[in-house]
């Protein structure tokens, strides 16, 4: 077993510091880890939720390397084939650095081969976002050809994806809904056959109004939002209609009227990636991925070197509506390319 140098990493030294670019040293690697060299690491606001401190699930008091996934080429491993590349989930501690650094250690099953012809900037950005879309609207909510799909939060990374899943998978109808009226303008490119803005200061009852009109009774919700909204679009559900929560940037609760929920029978969940090992994403990976070779999904990003980290981080605060990556090993790449370099470009030893 050899052990690991010292990397340059990204580092978030408090709940609620700003991240900066320093150097760690990884511990040498034990058997059942594999050792990544870092080719793509995106940047997902679970990453800036935790460094927050205010996240429901983990909280960091002791310097960490923060980042949940990445593409990457594999360095040392029992398991994976040296020289390979994978996509790997990080589940980021202060004794477990994360993915935003050149080199990342995990666990053996954190990792999955990423298929031949995969651009690797690309291919990541599909990673926590695209199972977020694809794995509650077909696993959880098991969308039905012809149903209609209302998508709340639908401008962001997963929402734009979940647009296009849906329209993929046959849904009858798809509907995006959010705040930023440019972004949503957008949508029907994607796959959206309507769309309908948040307003401020606006009633679940007035905003079920507007939904209703639009989309008339809906078969499936992927809530991204929660809050507000969710009230809104539980008025417009269909009878046995599925809603599958995904992340609550609107606020952290909503009334659910009990007579609603029983009256119309819906099915009410939440789905989290970070409590869902990533055999169970395989096959949502397996369909993203098989769908970017084919050029059916469209996915936009912007990339920035670690060394601008702090400016990443900053965009991804403000919702981009693209999904950002960060190249560890690619500092001399411009930050925003239209698109990225594909896997015959890269050596397979960055």
């Amino acid at each position: 077993m050899s052990s690991a140098p010292s990397i340059r990493a990204a580092v978030v030294d408090a709940p609620g510091a700003a991240p900066r670019v320093g150097s760690v040293v990884l511990p040498p690697r034990a058997p059942g880890t594999t050792l990544v060299s870092v080719v793509a690491a995106p940047l997902n606001p679970l990453d800036l939720v935790i460094a927050s401190g205010t996240f429901h699930s983990a909280r960091h008091e002791s310097p960490y390397v923060p980042g949940s996934e990445c593409v990457g080429v594999v360095l040392d491993s029992d398991r994976h084939q040296p020289g390979s590349w994978v996509y790997a989930e990080c589940h980021a501690s202060p004794d477990t650095p994360g993915s935003l650094a050149t080199q990342v250690l995990v666990d053996d099953d954190d990792v999955l081969p990423l298929p031949e012809g995969i651009d690797p900037v690309r291919g990541a950005a599909v990673g926590n976002s695209g199972t977020a879309a694809f794995m509650p609207l077909v696993e959880d909510a098991a969308l039905r050809t012809g149903e209609t799909v209302l998508v709340l939060g639908a401008t962001g990374a997963v929402g734009q994806l979940a647009v296009q899943v849906a329209h993929r998978r046959g849904a009858g109808r798809v509907v995006g809904v959010a705040r930023d009226r440019a972004a949503l303008e957008r949508l029907p490119d994607l796959g959206a056959d309507a769309v309908v803005d948040l307003r401020g200061g606006e009633s679940a009852e007035e905003l079920a109004e507007r939904l209703r009109a639009v989309a008339g009774p809906v078969d499936v919700v992927l809530d991204g939002v929660y809050g507000v909204p969710l009230e809104a679009a539980l008025q417009v559900c269909a009878p046995r209609a599925r809603v599958v929560n995904v992340g609550n940037p609107a606020g952290a609760t909503a009334r659910i009227p009990a007579g609603l929920l029983r009256g119309k029978q819906l099915t009410l969940s939440g789905f989290a990636g970070l409590h869902t090992p990533l055999r169970a994403k395989q096959a949502a990976l397996t369909w993203l991925w098989d769908a970017l070779t084919r050029d059916e999904l469209r996915v936009d990003v912007r990339t920035f070197p670690l060394d601008d980290l702090p400016s990443a981080w900053r965009t991804q605060a403000v919702s981009p509506h693209a999904k950002c990556v960060v190249l560890p090993q690619g500092s001399g790449l411009p930050e925003h390319p239209t698109t990225a370099p594909t896997r015959r470009d890269r050596s397979t030893r960055p």
